[in-house]
């Protein structure tokens, strides 16, 4: 790209900016490895596409010894690049062990990523599994390009569907626990919450069957009213009515930590909404007095967005208690106080585009620097063949049961296909964890997160294909030629100058110096799946070219050993791309 603006300025006086640069991989069927497009330069050129395609091939040709020679077809300058230029190219590759991915430093933006906000009254499902695992990814990649990253969490602890799992324990528990049950904690709430809501439309359908309006039924409902009662107390701060919130919480907590270990998701900092709803009702107080919010005769507070082309919000009830948006504005509060944060993302589902569009206003007005600048990472629901997920209904994909499922589906493929013929029933075991959670996280990351996403674990688990495990298994394969090599006491070091490279290998090499644009464009996208993508075009690079050429009975010593130079580097990159998706890739399968 500084070649040819300087090869415009030499020959037609004038500087360009980079970006009327376009340089793109020659299309196949076409003679060259890099392909300039002409057409930008014309008006300075004034020449025909041709001949200012022919005076810059000519002038790189002359003043740049990577230009081996160049080509012109119909306004395009297509430069094929000598070899020593490739080969100089993969010994920088080669040399550099976290090549694509940038270190920050202190004076790199401070990004804080929220994910997977559970509410503490059920197990985590296939749509956290999924808002995690962006979450999770998003935090590499943005830490690849260069910034220092926060991971956070918001636990939703508080409010009416915590109280409703409590009351049912309450009525209907007799006193069970995890240990007593045997359940998983997350999972014995999650029972209770279900309960409550059979128990719950029992007593709507009475009350409709007496004659009463089934919305006003929703509400005079005794069960529900017990629940709002409960929550007030909560609220006011009943002894007895916090100390079964803070045990159940406890029971819930525990469950939730044994999942994310199984995800491989961690986080720096987690906040409770049970401590940041008070910041958030302290906040729109103040709001309240500099103006910025109204109170109405019944005693709610509400925010007039008429102006920004949205409605009214309501931020208090009458009854004083908060709402979300309240609470999130807490939450923004506390994190301000703790992190001098200079971009925050949420990675929250697209239903809540509208609550992420008025919160960003909302602390825009409060003083919250990066208010207007957040960015609601926005993606699609997980959808099964049956249909959508629903908690309280109990129709839920359970993580713990994919996680285990997936486990379980790698562990039976992997025997059929006769992998694990010479392991260890340890190494099985753990390669088995390795390429189902492996299945699982890729499928997951290669759809665009904005997409709505059919879920099939059956597909997820191919060794072959746009999979986790075929991107795994080459890793693995190569490893297993490297091993080789070394038992042969190959050199796989270096490479020597002069060698010949054939039409595949460069393009292997070309697609390896790709991988810092697609980590940069990953980041400014909020694209895992960008990566996804990379990840799956190396890997069927690699192995069209092994498909065709050996590495270990090549045709002399030079050209194993660049190929043996070649396919350790796409093991790397391979690693680390997947690593950017927190997914493992084995040394052996």
């Amino acid at each position: 790209m500084q070649a040819a603006l300087k090869a415009v300025k030499e020959l037609y006086g004038q500087d360009v900016p980079e970006k009327m640069v376009q340089v793109q991989k020659t299309k196949a069927g076409y003679e060259g490895n890099l392909t300039l497009v002409v057409f930008p330069f014309l008006k300075i050129s004034k020449k025909k596409p041709d001949q200012t395609a022919q005076e810059l091939g000519q002038w790189l040709m002359d003043n740049c010894e990577v230009v081996e020679r160049f080509n012109v077809v119909g306004g395009f300058l297509n430069i094929v690049v000598a070899t020593d230029a490739w080969m100089k190219l993969l010994a920088d590759i080669d040399a550099d062990p976290c090549f694509g991915m940038k270190k920050a430093t202190d004076d790199s933006p401070l990004v804080m990523i929220e994910y997977s906000s559970p509410n503490t009254n059920k197990p985590l499902h296939l749509g956290h599994v999924r808002n995690n695992l962006l979450g999770w990814s998003l935090a590499q990649i943005m830490a690849a390009n260069g910034n220092r990253v926060v991971k956070t969490n918001i636990v939703n602890d508080r409010g009416i569907h915590i109280c409703k799992s409590m009351l049912a324990w309450l009525k209907w528990g007799n006193g069970e626990t995890p240990e007593s049950s045997g359940k998983k904690g997350d999972h014995l709430i999650g029972d209770y919450y279900v309960l409550f809501d059979k128990h719950y439309r029992e007593e709507i359908k009475q009350l409709v069957a007496e004659g009463m309006d089934e919305e006003k039924a929703k509400q005079e409902a005794p069960l529900i009213k017990e629940a709002h009662a409960m929550l007030v107390k909560w609220e006011q701060g009943d002894a007895e009515v916090r100390a079964l919130w803070e045990k159940m919480n406890s029971w819930v907590y525990a469950g939730f930590d044994q999942t994310y270990k199984a995800l491989g998701v961690s986080f720096d900092k987690i906040y409770y909404e049970s401590q940041t709803y008070l910041k958030g009702k302290a906040k729109v107080e103040e709001g309240l007095e500099k103006g910025l919010f109204e109170r109405h005769e019944d005693n709610s507070v509400w925010a007039d967005l008429t102006n920004e082309g949205l409605d009214q919000k309501l931020l208090l009830r009458s009854d004083g208690t908060s709402v979300y948006m309240t609470q999130d504005i807490g939450t923004a509060e506390m994190r301000y106080e703790d992190y001098p944060i200079d971009k925050m993302i949420y990675v929250v589902g697209n239903e809540q585009n509208y609550h992420f569009q008025v919160l960003s206003i909302l602390l825009d007005r409060l003083g919250f620097k990066w208010g207007k600048e957040l960015v609601h990472f926005s993606y699609g629901m997980v959808e099964l063949p049956n249909g959508k997920m629903k908690s309280r209904e109990g129709t839920v994909v359970d993580a713990d049961d994919l996680i285990a499922a997936m486990i379980a589906d790698a562990r039976r493929t992997s025997d059929e296909l006769g992998k694990f013929d010479d392991m260890t029933e340890e190494e099985r075991q753990q390669i088995a964890r390795i390429v189902g959670m492996g299945a699982l996280k890729y499928f997951i990351l290669k759809v665009d997160a904005r997409k709505n996403m059919l879920f099939n674990p059956e597909e997820s688990i191919d060794f072959n294909g746009n999979t986790g495990p075929f991107i795994q298994y080459t890793h693995a394969r190569i490893r297993s030629i490297l091993r080789k090599a070394e038992a042969q006491e190959a050199a796989t070091g270096t490479a020597e100058g002069g060698t010949t490279l054939n039409a595949k290998e460069i393009d292997l090499i070309q697609k390896l110096n790709a991988f810092p644009a697609a980590v940069e464009q990953a980041g400014k996208d909020y694209s895992p799946s960008g990566i996804a993508n990379y990840c799956y075009e190396l890997t069927k690079e690699f192995n069209q070219w092994y498909h065709d050429y050996s590495i270990l009975n090549a045709e002399s010593t030079e050209i194993k050993n660049t190929r043996l130079l070649l396919a350790r580097n796409v093991a790397k990159v391979i690693k680390n791309a997947m690593g950017l998706l927190g997914i493992e890739v084995p040394e052996r399968m």
